[in-house]
């Protein structure tokens, strides 16, 4: 039941989003970025539990300076194959706009004193509201938090980076993508098309 929200806005046979079932990995959780030119360009932080992928539109883009505190909007689960995704998603479709992933790798729970696995420790901490993970990207690297806003909307969340040896100030994702970016590329023919429609 964890998907149905997702497969009930996606029409798939217009889209190349992947159905996807729950999955788990093998070995150890996944995380992944995913930069997102859709209405906005926003990025996809997303979290692998319970076979499915739980997931945040980060507006600003996730930083490695612990002064930023980024606003993070729950959205609906992901299917676990998610994490592969890039492409086009067309016209008139759920999220329509270009996606990348910008990041990937491991993560696990920030508590090594916990005597739980590491997936029920996460899901306590995730339904308690604060979530405190440490991230093995390309990107992204060290420990950080997702933090449930209070006395705000129920999926307003706050995604900060921990003081660690990974912490970089001032930090900006948009500096950190690559120059051959198709979601970049996407956004600039776009500018282009909608300055051209004002000439003429």
């Amino acid at each position: 039941m964890a998907l149905k929200d997702y497969n009930k806005k996606r029409k798939f046979d217009e889209t190349s989003e992947p159905k996807g079932k729950a999955k788990k990995s093998t070995n150890k959780l996944i995380f992944v970025i995913q930069r997102h030119a859709a209405t906005r360009l926003h990025y996809d932080f997303r979290l692998e539990m319970e076979g499915v992928l739980k997931s945040w539109a980060v507006p600003k883009g996730p930083s490695l300076d612990p002064k930023d505190k980024r606003l993070a909007m729950m959205v609906e689960d992901h299917p676990y194959d998610y994490k592969d995704f890039e492409g086009n998603i067309p016209e008139g479709n759920y999220g329509a706009g270009q996606v990348e992933v910008w990041d990937s790798g491991t993560y696990e729970p920030l508590d090594e004193t916990s005597k739980l696995s590491d997936e029920k420790e996460l899901l306590k901490e995730l339904h308690a509201g604060s979530l405190k993970f440490i991230l093995h990207g390309k990107k992204l690297k060290g420990e950080f938090a997702l933090v449930k806003m209070k006395n705000t909307e129920d999926n307003a969340w706050l995604l900060i980076k921990h003081k660690d040896e990974f912490a970089e100030s001032p930090y900006d994702a948009e500096k950190n993508t690559s120059p051959k970016s198709l979601v970049t590329k996407f956004l600039e023919e776009k500018k282009s098309l909608k300055n051209d429609k004002k000439k003429s």
